[in-house]
């Protein structure tokens, strides 16, 4: 592993930009294959299982990178594959440095990297950097009575006499040390110490006190280990959260500045993904991208949870609902001040799903989905699509939890490839599989649906051929909002070149526009343009969708 740059050297003071009162954004170059980018996040365990074990693995994904490089993705986001002991299906790190050998092995690793580079993927990695489990051997070190290189690099307590402390919460009991540990989750996640920004107990450390500079030290060396490998980048699990006490986020922007300047000052073309949930504050800290989810933010509940969500509850109607009861102001307020913010600066992201949270399928059927996916492909945004959700994977509800997945086990069930035993995920005796495959004759899957021109899956083939030969479907392409009201339908302009009509409603719609000129279709169902004297009236049927080429 090369130790470039990674010694921070630590300051009592704050540098002047911060001083001064400046959030602008270091000049810094976002890697320019990011724009033109289509993720595909796999989950691990659940994709493709190479050797027949029940679990899905690295050589899983090697044999499935020509499916994907057919579906026309071009990067990928793997879920963490280190070494674990999988209380938190891998966000509990035991060895950032080592694959799980459920797994492979780090030359697995370098090979699926290796292949996905020939075939022009970029691959990057969870980056789970707030905490370890606390079988790590850096907490073993830390949690001895006596004095060591790893006291610090967790927070502890000088008393095992402590619970909590405003939003942390403590641990005690476990360890010969005296005193409790902080925990960011689960009871076997301590917290790593990255210092505090505003301490006011004794046993909170300052962010430039030797400890907290040791732990960024550490996560420097992590990520060049990987890098080193030729990874394209990270994923940061809570990026937003390594800094406690830090209420006007001065030293977590600190924190990613100087990770920042030392990727670029090393290494080129690499990006840095943010679970921030304010791209606002994300893009301004030195990330690339960060994702607009059901935290931070609002607006992303505004668009897919409803009444039927399961995981997380809905409350009232969501945008992509065929009442029509839901209102895209709701989301678009909060779109349009963020990617304002942070235009020429970075992108965010509106996943189709993800590991945490429940699959879009829920209370849809194909129609509802061709929509949902037809707006993702097209919006300014950097796509990220959950493995699935290509061929709309249904959440399976009330399935026990495995791993610490909870109410989110049901979104992380094994892909459905065929109609074969175990739907084609594993050769394995169905008793071994990591989780059920959905018990349903009807479940979706990739052969079905490849052979079905009208399939859910062609669609989003279509859509992202679409995306990225059209240079104004790309996320820093302008566009300009034509609907009124709640958005029923949607109708908004990308470029000059590009209209777009969506309505995930039960209503047949007619708008009109003050246009001139031709508008052909392009990709379009139950939605066509029609012309009068003043200009376009835009026809639009019950789950319809149009993108529309302006001439």
């Amino acid at each position: 592993m090369r130790g470039r740059g990674t010694d921070e050297t630590c300051r009592r003071k704050l540098p002047a930009l911060l001083r001064a009162g400046g959030w602008r954004r270091l000049n810094l170059s976002t890697p320019a294959w990011l724009k033109q980018a289509v993720f595909y996040q796999v989950y691990p365990q659940s994709f493709f299982d190479s050797n027949a074990d029940g679990i899905g693995d690295l050589e899983g994904i090697v044999t499935k990178l020509d499916y994907l490089t057919e579906l026309g993705v071009n990067a990928l986001w793997i879920n963490p594959c280190f070494e674990s002991p999988f209380r938190d299906a891998g966000y509990d790190v035991s060895n950032y440095l080592s694959v799980a050998s459920r797994y492979g092995d780090n030359a697995a690793l370098e090979r699926l990297v290796a292949e996905a580079h020939r075939r022009d993927i970029r691959v990057c990695l969870d980056l789970v950097a707030g905490h370890t489990s606390d079988q790590h051997p850096w907490f073993i070190e830390s949690s001895r009575p006596e004095t060591n290189e790893y006291s610090d690099r967790y927070i502890w307590t000088h008393s095992p006499w402590f619970t909590v402390d405003g939003d942390l919460r403590f641990i005690s009991g476990t360890t010969d040390r005296t005193g409790a540990f902080a925990i960011n989750f689960f009871a076997h996640q301590p917290a790593l110490n990255y210092g505090f920004g505003e301490p006011n107990r004794s046993y909170q450390q300052g962010y430039d006190e030797p400890g907290p500079c040791a732990t960024r030290a550490a996560l420097k060396e992590v990520m060049a280990f990987w890098l080193d490998r030729g990874v394209d980048g990270f994923r940061v699990d809570m990026a937003a959260s390594l800094v406690k006490r830090d209420p006007h986020g001065i030293h977590i922007r600190r924190l990613w500045r100087d990770v920042r300047q030392w990727l670029d000052a090393n290494y080129t073309e690499r990006v840095l993904i943010a679970e921030w949930g304010e791209p606002e504050r994300a893009i301004d800290a030195g990330f690339d991208v960060d994702f607009m989810l059901h935290f931070g933010v609002p607006g992303y509940d505004a668009l897919f949870f409803g009444p039927e969500s399961r995981f997380p509850p809905g409350r009232t109607a969501c945008y992509f609902d065929a009442s029509a009861e839901g209102d895209f102001r709701r989301f678009w307020e909060t779109f349009s001040f963020q990617h304002e913010r942070i235009r020429g600066k970075g992108y965010l992201s509106i996943p189709s799903g993800n590991h945490d949270i429940q699959r879009p399928s829920v209370g849809r059927d194909r129609a509802d989905l061709k929509v949902i996916q037809t707006f993702l492909l097209t919006w300014p945004q950097v796509p990220f699509l959950y493995y699935g959700d290509e061929i709309g994977m249904r959440y399976l509800a009330d399935l026990p939890s495995k791993e610490g997945g909870y109410e989110r086990t049901g979104s992380r069930t094994p892909m459905q490839w065929d109609d074969s035993a175990l739907a084609g995920f594993s050769g394995a005796p169905e008793q071994l599989s990591h989780l059920p495959i959905d018990p349903s004759p009807e479940r979706p899957t990739v052969a079905a649906q490849r052979a079905d021109e009208d399939s859910l899956w062609h669609h989003v083939e279509r859509l992202i051929y679409l995306r990225q030969t059209e240079p104004d479907l790309l996320p820093d392409a302008p566009i300009e909002l034509l609907s009124e009201g709640n958005g029923y339908p949607l109708v908004y302009r990308r470029g000059e070149t590009l209209l777009i009509a969506i309505n995930p409603g039960s209503h047949t719609h007619e708008v009109r526009l003050e246009r001139t000129g031709d508008a052909e279709p392009v990709l379009a169902y139950h939605c066509r343009v029609g012309h009068e004297d003043s200009g376009w009236i835009l026809h639009i049927g019950a789950r319809g969708y149009g993108i529309f080429g302006i001439r």
